[in-house]
């Protein structure tokens, strides 16, 4: 229930926030009144990036309530959790960033993450669950990895593109389902009495199958970054240690939560076989040989 609050919350602040942008900008931009392509373009892009930029901004605040993150300020008196700030504060001194905060939720999940709007206003947290699995040496090859994704802007980049999915998915469902309502008219030029609430489904309908095919192209990109991320760790932590990591993992991949979508980019787990093309994590055997190819 907590999370579908959280998702109805989320969407309304986003539909009220981008209604008073847009009617802002038609206000400022009279061009956007005029009807064809390019103003359908502009509300596309308006609706497409602005839903994908708020849901960024509030992605650190969503982990926290979601997931009940408890914050940690290195002084717990619990020695792991104590360790775990050092830790986290330590790698982001090494790799030149400003200090993230830190946390931990209470889970069997085997599990940690990154998120937030950008390198400054940044969480790390890890799940109880982790904590209790995997020794010093592994976990610090799982801190690095989360580390190298702000380092490399994932959050940022990843709502970019989803941004940009989003609305290209929007266009191409209107643009179609304009063409199929203008070939229903008649040979007089009359409309049907349903072709308006005929293109209304026809837009669903499209949207659900564009933004299928578009997650194709986020998830491929959720892939890569999880490389580039497992990369960071060799040269912040070592190679050894990611790859330490990765195999406690693989023993322990069950133990991972992945039944919430709105969240799967900040799981461990990889599909198998042609379900990894839906797959925000690549295989672990994958990682764990790319690591040890030394690919990057």
């Amino acid at each position: 229930m907590k999370r579908i609050l959280l998702f109805v919350i989320t969407n309304i602040a986003v539909m009220v926030t981008l209604s008073i942008v847009w009617s802002i900008l038609s206000n400022f931009l009279p061009i956007l009144h005029v009807t064809g392509l390019g103003a359908l373009m502009a509300m596309c892009l308006v609706w497409g990036m602005g839903g994908a930029f708020i849901s960024l901004q509030l992605s650190r605040w969503m982990a926290k309530w979601s997931m009940g993150v408890q914050l940690l300020d290195g002084a717990a008196g619990i020695q792991e959790l104590d360790w775990v700030h050092e830790t986290v504060t330590r790698l982001a001194r090494q790799a030149g960033l400003p200090q993230p905060e830190i946390g931990y939720y209470e889970s069997d999940e085997v599990n940690a993450f990154a998120t937030g709007p950008s390198k400054s206003r940044s969480l790390v947290a890890v799940s109880t669950g982790i904590l209790r699995t995997m020794d010093r040496r592994e976990l610090e090859g799982v801190l690095a990895h989360e580390i190298s994704h702000i380092a490399n802007g994932d959050m940022v980049t990843m709502a970019l593109l989803q941004g940009v999915v989003n609305a290209f998915v929007m266009f191409f469902a209107r643009v179609i389902a304009f063409a199929i309502r203008q070939g229903m008219r008649d040979e007089e030029g009359r409309e049907s009495a349903f072709a308006g609430i005929a293109e209304f489904f026809v837009i669903i309908v499209l949207q659900i199958v564009f933004g299928i095919l578009g997650s194709l192209i986020t998830t491929w990109f959720s892939r890569q970054r999880e490389y580039r991320a497992d990369a960071g760790s060799a040269d912040l932590s070592g190679r050894d240690k990611m790859i330490a990591a990765l195999r406690k993992l693989q023993t322990y991949h069950e133990a991972v939560d992945t039944r919430d979508k709105a969240f799967a980019s900040m799981k461990i787990a990889g599909g198998k076989g042609w379900m990894q093309m839906f797959s925000t994590h690549p295989d672990l055997d994958d990682r764990i040989k790319a690591l040890e190819e030394n690919r990057r």
